[in-house]
């Protein structure tokens, strides 16, 4: 499950646990918020995991088109064979099952209605976030909180991804106080250096690259080493081979008889 944080050697999945581990480690966005905003972030969250993540699962793992071209092979490049033939499709059936499992009871008895409803409340939602936001860079004043992580993390995939069935993605689009929050954290905390590597990026790149180099060392000192004991070995003069010469034409011999040294 992504996201992932990886501290040391704890791992942790999930938004919300990785929030509450951080809040155990003295890092929390959300402490200058009063009790009203505490509850409004509560209450945004809910509406994101009830009405924005549907739809979002739907057009990753279900709409057909976006899985075959997009998902599916972003996932398995990063999954290890044979893992990789068999867990994207264990996480689209999955996700299918998710959507049906909550959206799928009564009156919605088809895939075909599940699906527009879906759709029509994640649009509805993002109006919701876009009437929130307003004019302000983040939801609650000046500084990111944990409701803008949130926001951002479901936004954002929406946003920047290319799919080829595109229908939430135009709507969201369409609002432009959204697309500017996403445009303004990516500035702000997932910025390309000039070399177009983010800066954690270049550092992953600069130790691969440190790594790449002391093994090209350990390389040529070992063929060093193998060309002074071959040096140091003792020299044995290049022996003649045997000149094969045919026999006699009117021999009627076995063809070994044919040809002597």
């Amino acid at each position: 499950d992504v996201p992932v944080l990886v501290s040391e050697d704890i791992v942790i999945s999930q938004p919300a646990k990785i929030l509450s581990f951080l809040r155990k480690q003295k890092y929390n966005a959300d402490y200058q918020l009063s009790a009203k905003q505490g509850a409004d972030t509560l209450a945004y969250i809910a509406l994101l995991e009830e009405k924005l993540l549907p739809a979002l699962l739907h057009t990753f793992w279900v709409e057909a088109e976006n899985y075959c071209s997009v998902t599916k092979p972003w996932f398995a490049s990063r999954i290890p064979f044979p893992l990789s033939l068999y867990l994207p499709g264990k996480m689209s059936r999955e996700a299918l099952n998710r959507i049906l499992l909550t959206r799928g009871g009564p009156p919605l008895y088809s895939l075909t209605e599940v699906e527009a409803q879906i759709y029509r409340d994640a649009k509805e939602c993002l109006n919701l976030l876009s009437k929130r936001l307003g004019t302000s860079q983040f939801f609650f004043g000046d500084m990111p909180t944990t409701l803008d992580a949130y926001v951002f993390g479901f936004l954002a995939p929406i946003y920047k991804v290319c799919f080829p069935r595109v229908q939430l993605q135009e709507h969201l689009k369409q609002l432009s106080n959204l697309c500017r929050f996403c445009d303004d954290i990516l500035t702000c905390y997932f910025r390309l250096t000039v070399s177009g590597h983010s800066p954690a990026g270049q550092d992953t790149a600069d130790a691969n690259l440190q790594k790449l180099t002391q093994l090209v060392n350990k390389e040529s000192n070992l063929i060093e080493k193998m060309d002074d004991n071959l040096r140091k070995s003792p020299q044995h003069p290049p022996r003649k081979l045997s000149t094969l010469k045919l026999a006699a034409g009117g021999e009627e011999s076995s063809p070994l008889n044919r040809l002597s040294p």
